[in-house]
């Protein structure tokens, strides 16, 4: 596991963790007597990382954040070294001035990462020989909130009001709006998250989940964008708070099931497989609230989940970091009623 701080200093850590015993098994165990993280090796950023990408394949890492939107390369150390060390700065045309990067990667014919701040200025380049090897053929200027890989050949991009766009790199002229969201306000602030599904399965086929910063939910199927497949409100306190941290992600071992942060210490657990188009308010099955009992920090604002991710291979075990600096692995069980 992959951790890095995000202050604005030249001082924040990047840690590579050893996960507790208990993860590391297939099988699920009773009480482990040892739970904590260990530090396998480390390394600090001139900058904050607000975004940190592994290259599949690969022992390399690759962080993104402010002032502007170029990426920075990591190389984690071999055995005989505790070091994460900057290999290399992937610098963006005319990036000075622009929002700090997203970042996707992927590793089907080279580690490529996918990257971009802006709609006109999305592109993937090849890590290792930080050759160019497409740039999204796009008039507008929006900013993007999310970026994915569906396969090797086809990305979608989410925009912060909320549009989706499609893209095939075989076609480097082609950009093909998917879908906007219904009645976004233009207040409102969105991020999507890509299902990958089992083999066999087309990643068109999987639906595109996007969040909005007051909480709103809605599903896509990607070969049918005309019509909502889903659309609901997620139980939240303060929705519209900010849109800094905002996060939805898929189940990956678990079909149906997403989990949303970003709007409090809280992180949601939602089944989405009885969702219509009616827009109702969902009923989480399950909510984290870890981090909102560590306590205000120094600031003496209470800790707000910054992001979470789902164990890949233990269906109902997620990972989720705070701006406290805690970092949680959490399982959660379905209710006895749902069994």
């Amino acid at each position: 596991v992959c951790v890095a701080g995000y202050e604005q200093s030249d001082g924040n850590e990047i840690l590579q963790l050893i996960p507790p015993p208990t993860l590391l098994t297939k099988e699920t165990q009773g009480l482990c007597p040892e739970r904590d993280f260990k530090v396998e090796c480390g390394g600090f950023s001139e900058r904050p990382v607000y975004s940190l990408k592994y290259v599949p394949d690969t022992s390399l890492l690759v962080t993104s954040g402010p002032p502007d939107s170029s990426l920075q390369v990591w190389q984690v150390s071999a055995e005989d070294s505790d070091v994460i060390k900057s290999v290399s700065t992937l610098a963006t045309e005319n990036g000075t001035g622009q929002s700090w990067a997203k970042i996707a990667t992927i590793s089907a014919r080279a580690p490529w990462v996918l990257h971009g701040s802006r709609l006109d200025r999305v592109q993937i380049t090849e890590v290792e020989s930080r050759k160019n090897v497409y740039t999204a053929a796009s008039r507008g200027s929006e900013e993007i909130s999310s970026l994915a890989f569906l396969d090797c050949n086809t990305l979608l991009l989410c925009c912060t009001t909320g549009r989706l766009c499609l893209a095939d790199i075989r076609q480097p002229q082609s950009l093909v709006e998917a879908m906007r969201v219904p009645s976004a306000s233009c207040s409102e602030r969105w991020c999507m998250s890509t299902r990958h599904g089992g083999q066999g399965l087309e990643p068109s086929s999987q639906p595109v989940a996007r969040l909005s910063s007051r909480g709103l939910l809605t599903l896509t199927d990607l070969r049918k964008t005309s019509e909502v497949l889903a659309l609901a409100k997620a139980r939240v306190l303060s929705p519209g708070s900010g849109a800094e941290f905002l996060c939805v992600s898929w189940a990956p071992a678990l079909e149906g099931y997403l989990a949303i942060s970003g709007f409090d210490g809280t992180v949601h657990v939602y089944d989405t497989q009885s969702w219509d188009s009616s827009g109702k308010e969902a009923e989480p099955v399950f909510i984290h609230k870890g981090h909102a009992f560590g306590g205000a920090g120094g600031s003496g604002d209470l800790p707000q989940v910054t992001v979470h991710t789902w164990h890949l291979q233990k269906p109902r075990t997620l990972l989720s970091a705070a701006s406290d600096g805690s970092l949680h692995v959490w399982d959660w069980v379905q209710p006895c009623g749902k069994c």
